[in-house]
């Protein structure tokens, strides 16, 4: 798992569900930093969607490209 940058906290409410949190507890998951880790991963994987999806048209002309006209400085490339 990655380090983050430290950013500040802000407290909020949840509703999680009653047996998973009793579970949670018994093993000693810290529920705020399992949250926290969960969320800003799923925040880093729906930018990373709408990126494609924003930017899906281009994607899709520049794999044309490089399908009929190859690899941009292919023919400098040394490997």
């Amino acid at each position: 798992m990655q380090a983050h940058a430290v950013s500040s906290k802000k407290a909020t409410n949840l509703s999680l569900s009653a047996d998973v949190l009793v579970e949670a507890k018994r093993l000693g998951i810290n529920i705020s930093q399992a949250c926290d880790e969960f969320l800003r991963d799923l925040v880093r994987r729906e930018r990373a969607r709408r990126w494609k999806e924003e930017h899906a048209e281009f994607i899709q002309v520049y794999n044309r490209i490089v399908e009929t006209e190859g690899v941009p400085l292919a023919e400098w490339r040394s490997f």
